[in-house]
């Protein structure tokens, strides 16, 4: 097994990028571990986000960013490159946009594998997530105003569902709300991030005996 099966994974088990359409609905979720949470009354507001699997001699690597502590929300959280649709943009487009202003990586280096599960955030967004193969370490330059910090986790870290945890917290009159987490090192991924995370996990090896064996496999 090599990086080779692991990118014919990706293009076996990911949605094809042409069925991008702005009708898909959600199939993964903030509130799949919070089903009686109220849902906001709003329109979902589409935003796409880039997965950029990186293909390195000693094993696949996933690149993530630290958003900036200056940011109105979200601040010094572990994101994927990405951001809201402008009008007209599909999400393959608007991902390799947001990848580029964010962290300066360039659209001509990532091949484009597939979509991940359409996802619904609490804060009213439906992020798709599109994946996306890059042959060698990118060189990226973190915009200031909306990344802190580039870096990578290893592929066969995140795919082990042993580092998949459900953690939670609890505002001051409010239920408790539980979330994925996935730590790695002194950086703590969780919320969105790693739901993607965990739904792209399922897709790619769900239907797997062994999946920790086989998502190591295919980063090797």
């Amino acid at each position: 097994m090599s990086l080779a099966t692991l990118r014919e994974r990706l293009i076996e088990r990911l949605a094809p990028p042409e069925a991008w359409t702005s009708e898909l609905g959600a199939a993964r979720s903030d509130f799949d571990l919070n089903p009686d949470a109220l849902r906001p009354g709003v329109t979902l507001r589409p935003a796409a986000v880039l997965v950029p699997i990186i293909a390195r001699p000693d094993g696949a690597s996933v690149l993530l960013t630290r958003r900036s502590d200056s940011l109105a929300s979200h601040t010094g959280q572990i994101a994927f490159p990405g951001g809201r649709l402008d009008p007209g943009e599909t999400a393959v487009v608007a991902a390799l946009r947001e990848a580029n202003e964010e962290v300066d990586l360039d659209p001509a280096l990532v091949e484009v594998l597939g979509l991940g599960d359409a996802y619904e955030t609490g804060t009213g967004f439906l992020v798709t997530p599109v994946v996306g193969w890059l042959t060698e370490p990118p060189r990226t330059k973190p915009s200031p105003a909306e990344v802190a910090e580039v870096f990578e986790a290893p592929w066969n870290f995140l795919m082990d569902p042993a580092n998949h945890r459900r953690d939670s917290y609890q505002l001051e009159g409010q239920p408790t709300r539980w979330f994925w987490a996935m730590p790695y090192r002194e950086r703590y991924i969780w919320g969105a991030t790693a739901g993607i995370v965990r739904a792209l996990c399922d897709r790619l090896y769900g239907g797997e005996s062994d999946p920790l064996r086989a998502a190591g496999e295919d980063a090797a």
